[in-house]
C-alpha cells in the first residue's frame, strides 16, 4: 500500500488552470473518491497521479518519495478505464496474464495470479472465453483482474461503471466494494460523476470543483456537515431543498437548506403550504414535488405506501435540528451564530 501526498499540485493546458494547488493526502490502504461535476478536474487529477499527465507545479508523493518525475511503470499502480481496453483476439486468461507476460514473471507464477484473482472476481469459468462472448459486467471484471494481478500499491478506477446499465453497475459497484475489503493492502482512488457511487464506495470522499477542492471527508461527513452550498447540492438523491428569500430570512440566512427526509406532511402545525405539482413514485420511496411559489418546487420524500394526489394542498414543517443556513457567500452559518442572530 503507498500513502499519498499532494502538495499544492497544479496542471495548467495553455492558459487555462485545470487543477489549482491541490492540497490533499489519501491514507495507505484507503479507498478515496473524487467526485464533481463534468469538468471539474478529477480525471486529470488522477491522471496526474498515475503518470500519464505531466505535473505543471507542486509535489506528489508516494510513501514521502517524489513521483514527479517517475514515469507510470515505476510508480507501481494498476488502472481500471471505463472502456474495459481489452485485447478482442485474447482469451480472459491471456487479456489478464499479457502484463505479467511483459514483465517475465514465470509461468507458474502468472497461472497462480491469474487463478487467484479470477476466484476473487467469480470469473474463473470464464477464463477460455473471448471478450465478445461476456457481458459489459464480465469484461470490466477481467479489466480489474488484469489490474489484480499486477499486484499494484495503487489502484487507479476512472469511471469504471460508466458503460454499464443501472444493474449491472450495482453488481460490479458490489464486487469493487468486496475487493477492497479484501484488498486491504491496497490505496485505491476512484474517480466517478455520480455521488451514489461515491456515497457506497468510499473510505472518504474528495469534492471537486473548477480544478479546486471543495470539501474532503467520510461519505457521512459531507452529506450532513457539508462545508459549502455546492457540496450540500452536490451530495444527496434528490439534491438538498434550497429556499431563498423570504423563508431563508425568518430564519436568519441568504439560503436555507432542507434534505426531502426531513420535511414532514402536518396539516395542522406545518410552517410551509403550497400545492402539489409532481408525484415520483419508486417503490420504497414516495416523492411530492410542491409549489411554494419559490423558484422550485419542495422536496418532500415519503414512505413508499403515501398517496398524495396532484392538486391537492399540503402543509409541510422541516424537523428543525435538519435545517442547514447558508450566508451569501454560500458558507454555513455556525448555530452559535444563528442563536446569537435570533
Amino acid at each position: 500500500m503507498a500513502k499519498i501526498e499532494l502538495k499544492n499540485l497544479s496542471k495548467t493546458f495553455g492558459s487555462t488552470d485545470v487543477i489549482r494547488g491541490v492540497d490533499l493526502t489519501i491514507n495507505a490502504g484507503e479507498l478515496m473518491v473524487f467526485v464533481g461535476p463534468s469538468g471539474c478536474g478529477k480525471s486529470t487529477l488522477l491522471r496526474l497521479i498515475c503518470g500519464l499527465e505531466d505535473i505543471t507545479s507542486g509535489e506528489l508523493l508516494f510513501d514521502g518519495v517524489s513521483m514527479n518525475d517517475k514515469v507510470p511503470s515505476e510508480r507501481g499502480i494498476a488502472m481500471v478505464f471505463q472502456s474495459y481496453a481489452l485485447y478482442p483476439h485474447m482469451s480472459v486468461y491471456k487479456n489478464m496474464a499479457f502484463g505479467l507476460k511483459l514483465a517475465n514473471v514465470s509461468p507458474q507464477e502468472m497461472k497462480n495470479r491469474v487463478l487467484e484473482a479470477a476466484k476473487m472476481l467469480q470469473i474463473d469459468h470464464l477464463l477460455e472465453r473471448l471478450p465478445k462472448q461476456l457481458s459489459g459486467g464480465q469484461r470490466q471484471r477481467v479489466a480489474i483482474g488484469r489490474a489484480i494481478v499486477r499486484d499494484p500499491r495503487v489502484f487507479l478506477f476512472d469511471e469504471p461503471l460508466s458503460n454499464l446499465d443501472a444493474s449491472l453497475r450495482v453488481d460490479t459497484r458490489l464486487e469493487i466494494a468486496k475487493l477492497h475489503h479484501k484488498m486491504k493492502d491496497t490505496t485505491m482512488i476512484y474517480v466517478t460523476h455520480d455521488q451514489v457511487e461515491a456515497m457506497t464506495l468510499a473510505d472518504r470522499i474528495c469534492v471537486l470543483r473548477d480544478g479546486n477542492i471543495e470539501q474532503v471527508g467520510t461519505p457521512e461527513e459531507l452529506y450532513s456537515h457539508p462545508k459549502s452550498l455546492f457540496v450540500a447540492g452536490f451530495i444527496g438523491s434528490p439534491k438538498m431543498n434550497f429556499l431563498t428569500g423570504n423563508i431563508a430570512e425568518q430564519h436568519y440566512c441568504h439560503t436555507l437548506g432542507i434534505r426531502p427526509e426531513h420535511l414532514v406532511v402536518d396539516q395542522q402545525n406545518g410552517i410551509w403550504s403550497g400545492e402539489v405539482v409532481h408525484t415520483e413514485n419508486l417503490g420504497s420511496d414516495f416523492f411530492v414535488f410542491i409549489d411554494l411559489g419559490t423558484s422550485e418546487p419542495l422536496v418532500v420524500r415519503l414512505d413508499g405506501q403515501e398517496r398524495i394526489q396532484l392538486g391537492s394542498r399540503l402543509r409541510v414543517r422541516p424537523l428543525e435540528k435538519h435545517l442547514h443556513r447558508f450566508d451569501n457567500h454560500g458558507l454555513p452559518i455556525p448555530s452559535k451564530s444563528y442563536q446569537e442572530a435570533i
